[in-house]
């Protein structure tokens, strides 16, 4: 099975986008870092916003349920996929091509 440039599916696909596709919606912002509550489904939800996101660093951390990483960390937890196919299933959600590295 060929590889996937993670760098570079990290620099075309925006946290916004997989927050979107998860339909987040922040309760608060501040710049560039929005709060809100978890949008995985293992994070029983509560009444206090546990999830902070930074959407121009492409990172999130949830209080509760300590899930943290990138936009494609993000997907796999959402998914419950490994990190290889959720990045292949989050290019299909988008309609985008799957960055192969090729070796020779």
């Amino acid at each position: 099975m060929p590889g996937i440039d993670f760098d570079r599916l990290r620099a075309e696909v925006s946290m916004q986008q997989v927050l979107q596709l998860l339909g987040f919606e922040p309760k608060r912002c501040r710049g560039d870092q929005w709060y809100g509550h978890c949008p995985l489904s293992d994070c029983p939800p509560r009444r206090r916003l546990c999830f902070s996101v930074n959407v121009a660093l492409g990172r999130y951390y949830c209080h509760r349920c300590h899930s943290h990483g990138h936009q494609i960390d993000l997907w796999a937890a959402a998914t419950g996929l490994e990190l290889h196919p959720a990045a292949v299933h989050l290019c299909a959600a988008l309609r985008r091509e799957v960055p192969w590295i090729q070796r020779w």
